[in-house]
């Protein structure tokens, strides 16, 4: 019986989470064939295990009416309804129950505002976390990762204005971020979340960023840019605006690197939109 409620259980969630949209607050939505699919899966092994557990009751009845003498309580170990059963049942429960939290700036305070990406060299790349420049390049070979770079160049270098939006963020930041030579003096569009880095020297200057996700929101990261405001404008974290103006570069002292960042001309407040998260497309 347990078993088939929580097997119940895992099939209600993953369809209600792909009914109501949540789904994509997990993972990347162009793999949400495979989360139906499961989904789908549970179905059948929800009905074949719901099949045995009536074939199992009509059983143990006939059983009880001949007194085959056989005990089937001690069939059931005790460890499995303390230990096993809660384990399974927890993730149905949270996932039904407790609020769905949206990544924020408390996030990137969270986990430390130091950008491990720029230590070159230093530890294992698949395990480094994300912060401010995607980068894809240990999800491809080298020389294949060059050609991708080179093609998405071609996508911008030649515009006069860079708008960026939720198909294309990722992938523009990124070759932004390979390629800051050949942006310099561009115009580029984007909206984001701000972020105060209490390390920043300049007090017009902030972060606008969003969290983008590679595969799933384990390896998400947070992906912007450093930009200038005009003097006097205060903003919190966790304000959304959109901002405009020319791409330059900055040495950035805590970072110990030149990092590209936007001289705003024009900017404006606005609303979170409804899919807060940007996806990395391939």
């Amino acid at each position: 019986m347990i078993r088939s409620l929580i097997l119940i259980g895992f099939t209600y969630l993953i369809f209600q989470m792909h009914l109501t949209g949540d789904i994509n607050k997990y993972i990347n939505m162009k793999y949400s064939y495979l989360s139906a699919t499961a989904g789908y899966a549970l179905l059948v092994l929800t009905i074949v295990q719901i099949f045995m557990l009536s074939k199992g009751e009509s059983k143990e009845a006939s059983c009880d009416h001949d007194h085959c003498g056989h005990n089937h309580a001690k069939e059931d170990k005790w460890y499995k309804k303390v230990l096993i059963y809660p384990i399974f049942a927890f993730p149905i429960i949270s996932g039904l129950f407790f609020p769905i939290a949206t990544l924020d700036s408390n996030i990137v305070k969270a986990k430390g505002f130091h950008f491990p990406i720029y230590d070159e060299g230093k530890g294992d790349s698949f395990m480094q976390q994300q912060f401010l420049r995607p980068d894809t390049s240990v999800y491809y070979g080298k020389e294949d990762y060059d050609v991708l770079m080179k093609k998405e160049k071609k996508k911008y270098v030649n515009k006069e204005t860079i708008i960026l939006n939720d198909k294309n963020y990722l992938k523009g930041m990124e070759t932004i971020y390979n390629f800051p030579g050949d942006f310099l003096g561009k115009e580029i569009e984007f909206k984001g979340f701000v972020f105060n880095d209490s390390e920043t020297i300049n007090k017009n200057q902030i972060f606008v960023f969003r969290f983008g996700v590679i595969h799933c929101i384990a390896d998400s990261g947070v992906f912007g840019m450093l930009v200038e405001m005009p003097a006097g404008k205060k903003f919190k974290n966790d304000e959304w605006v959109k901002v405009k103006g020319k791409i330059s570069t900055i040495y950035y002292q805590p970072f110990k690197t030149n990092i590209p960042y936007l001289k705003v001309e024009d900017w404006t407040t606005t609303s979170a939109p409804k899919e807060e998260y940007v996806f990395r497309g391939y």
